[in-house]
């Protein structure tokens, strides 16, 4: 077994979607970036690398590389589930924490859930998606910002 731990931050702004899980979530604001911005995805890509020892998705996806403006982050978490596959591991389960002021995300936990199941070819029952505020401290207690933390769990198959 091994574990990997993701992470990702971005500046909300208005005028882009708030895309999390693949999910388009509501609200005024929107993630900037150079993908789709979806902070969940990029960090569950993260936590599957790390896991994997396959570097991090700055390296994998590099925010200068023109060729990749605008991508989907599932298109993104396709090509790292293709290469887990490849190097024989599969996903044990993933955790997930969005931090974030607004919108209110337990409506749609559940969608969130499903879409990253699907994406990455386990159960919703491996998948757990959460979320908490930052007390409105700092750019994401001001909605200035939304971050997200993830923990992946994978295994060698023979």
């Amino acid at each position: 077994m091994r574990i990997g731990n993701g992470f990702d931050i971005h500046r909300l702004v208005e005028g882009r979607k708030l895309i999390l899980g693949g999910v388009e979530i509501p609200h005024e604001k929107g993630v900037e970036g150079h993908s789709d911005g979806d902070a969940l995805t990029h960090a569950v890509i993260d936590a599957l690398l790390g896991a994997s020892a396959q570097g991090n998705i700055g390296t994998w996806f590099p925010p200068t590389d023109p060729k990749i403006k605008g991508i989907s982050s599932f298109d993104m978490l396709a090509a790292v589930v293709a290469k887990l596959s490849e190097l024989n591991y599969s996903i044990a389960n993933v955790d997930t924490v969005v931090i974030c002021e607004k919108p209110k995300l337990s409506p749609h936990y559940e969608e969130m859930r499903r879409s990253l199941a699907g994406a990455l070819k386990i159960d919703i029952d491996q998948v757990s998606v959460k979320a908490t505020t930052a007390e409105r401290l700092g750019p994401i207690g001001q909605g200035e910002a939304i971050a997200v933390q993830a923990v992946a769990l994978i295994e060698k198959s023979n």
